[in-house]
């Protein structure tokens, strides 16, 4: 049972790494070039937009995988934690709370960005910066940044949290 718990742990660790160094690569490397070489901001936060969508749906298979994987597999084996407060209840919030900032970005963020990109009808940086529109997209897009920045922390912390997990059933008392 440790064997396949193992394997399942290191699909979970290839998975939350991956999504990890897509996302780095996107905020160090992609975001910064699309800004400084497109020729209007406009068209390069529409481009950055279509990116972050597709990372959220990567990130729903990199977390849901892994917490179907690793928790699920502890699960299924009836594996617990010896302690009230054990890794494997702290991995499975930490998992959690990066699927509900997955949800926030994909179903809320993402679609009020883009509901708020057709109303102004006109690139973000031509309107006055007063203008509620503009200063509801600069919220929201705050908002997204920081989801984005939060889910690639927990990831990098879940990749690391899997090495404490329980691999076998606590000792009967």
């Amino acid at each position: 049972m440790g064997k396949l718990l193992r394997r399942l742990d290191n699909a979970s660790l290839v998975l939350l790494l991956l999504w990890l160094g897509m996302a780095l690569g996107f905020a160090a490397l992609m975001a910064p070039a699309l800004f400084s070489n497109l020729p209007s901001k406009d068209l390069a936060g529409r481009l950055a937009g279509v990116m972050v969508a597709r990372l959220d749906m990567v990130a729903w298979i990199a977390f849901g995988g892994a917490l179907l994987m690793s928790y699920g597999g502890r699960w299924l084996n009836e594996i617990q934690d010896s302690s009230p407060i054990g890794p494997l209840r702290l991995w499975s919030a930490t998992i959690l709370v990066a699927l509900l900032f997955t949800f926030s970005s994909t179903f809320l963020a993402t679609p009020r960005l883009h509901e708020l990109r057709t109303q102004m009808n006109a690139p973000v940086e031509s309107l006055p910066k007063d203008d509620a529109r503009v200063q509801s997209y600069r919220k929201t897009h705050g908002l997204s940044t920081q989801f984005f920045f939060i889910r690639m922390i927990l990831a990098a912390a879940l990749a690391w949290g899997l090495g404490s997990l329980p691999k076998e059933k606590p000792p009967e008392r």
